[in-house]
């Protein structure tokens, strides 16, 4: 699952060092590879350490779930299915609905910069996939282009139908946001009230550590060997996403080319911001405005942020400058 590949992005990397997942007991942690990353849930509180088994292989169960609803590439999801319909309706669930629809918000927002129907694009420049990324030719960028329009997705109930039978749905850049939200709403079901949900890039932080104390969380620097980063934040009962040009890129006659693409010359956008984190309270509008805000830049980026409660910005620029809205938790230097 991919927006132009957003496996967005920084690799979050979560201080978590303490006991919980019932009294006395150690916390329990499970990895696994869903949406095209490596994925981890750590749970520190819930019912005993067979409370935590139950409750941790529920979680697996509802990503492997949300993957087969959401993946462009799974055949037979409901973005595959929608994708492959020829422009015919196609009938899909309650969560591809909302989800199309806050994707379908953010493209409004960003007036296009970012565009659920980008995949045709996408995929003439293979990140993410099997193949070699390469620069594609000229006159396929052309095709794919024309091809590009949130506002071919037309949504009816349940029923969905892209008005251009050769469009296609990405929702890389929204949908594990998407995911870890229905994940925390789930484990706050089962009463757990102090977890770490990571989709690769997309963190969540499930109240506080059972001591009550912040989650610190390591902002990975662009560019640099995995685990060295750019800033430490405090975090509690927030999430955490960063969208960047330094997982998905290669360089081709000197140049650099990454995974995200500007809808409106087909080619990675080009601008000095090397990773964008935000942070906020739903895991849904954090990944899709860490996508939005390195399209807006900087100036519009900040101006944006400052309109919503309770979310912050940082942008790394190429040189290694840290901008940040005013609210985001830097440590003073």
């Amino acid at each position: 699952m991919n927006h132009t590949g957003h496996t967005l992005a920084a690799i979050l990397l979560a201080a978590v060092f303490l006991s919980g997942c019932g009294r006395n007991a150690e916390p329990v942690t499970q990895t696994g590879f869903f949406l095209d990353t490596v994925v981890q849930i750590t749970l520190y509180d819930a019912d005993g350490q067979d409370g935590c088994g139950e409750t941790m292989a529920e979680c697996f169960r509802l990503l492997d779930g949300y993957e087969k609803l959401f993946s462009a590439t799974a055949e037979g999801s409901d973005i595959w299915n929608i994708n492959h319909a020829d422009g015919k309706p196609v009938t899909v669930s309650d969560d591809t609905v909302l989800l199309l629809r806050e994707a379908l918000r953010c493209c409004e927002l960003s007036d296009g910069r970012v565009d659920l129907t980008v995949l045709p694009l996408a995929e003439l420049w293979h990140f993410g996939s099997a193949d070699t990324p390469r620069v594609p030719d000229q006159d396929a960028i052309a095709d794919a282009l024309s091809h590009i329009d949130y506002r071919k997705v037309k949504i009816d109930g349940n029923t969905v139908t892209l008005a251009d039978p050769d469009a296609a749905i990405d929702l890389g850049f929204i949908a594990k946001g998407y995911i870890a939200d229905r994940l925390k709403e789930y484990l706050l079901s089962r009463h757990v009230e102090s977890a770490c949900i990571n989709l690769g890039g997309n963190l969540v932080a499930v109240g506080a550590k059972p001591d009550g104390s912040p989650y610190r969380i390591g902002i990975q620097k662009p560019f640099a060997d995995e685990g060295e980063t750019v800033a430490v934040i405090d975090v509690t009962d927030q999430s955490v996403v960063s969208s960047g040009i330094y997982e998905r890129c290669f360089r081709e006659d000197g140049r650099l080319y990454h995974h995200l693409l500007d809808t409106a010359t087909g080619y990675p956008a080009d601008n000095n911001i090397a990773g964008v984190t935000i942070l906020a309270p739903s895991s849904t509008e954090a990944d899709a405005l860490s996508t939005t805000c390195y399209f807006l830049g900087i100036d519009e980026g900040l101006a944006l942020i400052e309109t919503l409660d309770d979310t912050e910005v940082l942008f790394v620029t190429r040189d290694g400058e840290l901008i940040c809205s005013e609210g985001f938790p830097l440590p003073q230097r």
